[in-house]
């Protein structure tokens, strides 16, 4: 995959994130791919291994945020590996408005995403 298709897939996938398309996610991402999730007891957070455990957690998201949106989002790609800034806005099911900015670092290979890997910078009121 070249630069910039490799840049276009990030796009892409961040578009279907701000839409709640799982199913244009998905396309992207590799049978033997990881997520790490930004929060958990270990220190890369809670890690999904698989397609259909990417897409238990992804689908998570969107119902625990249903109003959830990811914009401002730059994206970075050089060889294999890629980031992503973005900023994700919305309210949880328990009413809590949240906002936060926060980056995926990417692997790639033939394609696809075979690592997320999402950290968070968590805005807090006052």
């Amino acid at each position: 995959m070249d630069h910039d298709d490799a840049i276009r897939m990030l796009e892409t996938i961040a578009k279907a994130f701000d839409e709640h398309d799982l199913d244009e996610i998905m396309d992207h991402v590799a049978d033997d791919a990881v997520f790490e999730g930004p929060r958990g007891t270990d220190p890369w957070g809670t890690r999904f291994v698989g397609r259909d455990s990417i897409r238990e957690a992804f689908a998570a998201r969107f119902a625990g945020i249903p109003d959830v949106r990811y914009q401002e989002d730059q994206h970075f790609v050089d060889g294999d590996r890629g980031a992503s800034e973005w900023t994700l806005s919305g309210t949880t099911t328990e009413g809590q408005r949240i906002e936060i900015r926060g980056c995926d670092l990417w692997t790639l290979r033939d394609g696809l995403v075979v690592k997320k890997d999402s950290y968070w910078k968590i805005r807090t009121a006052g």
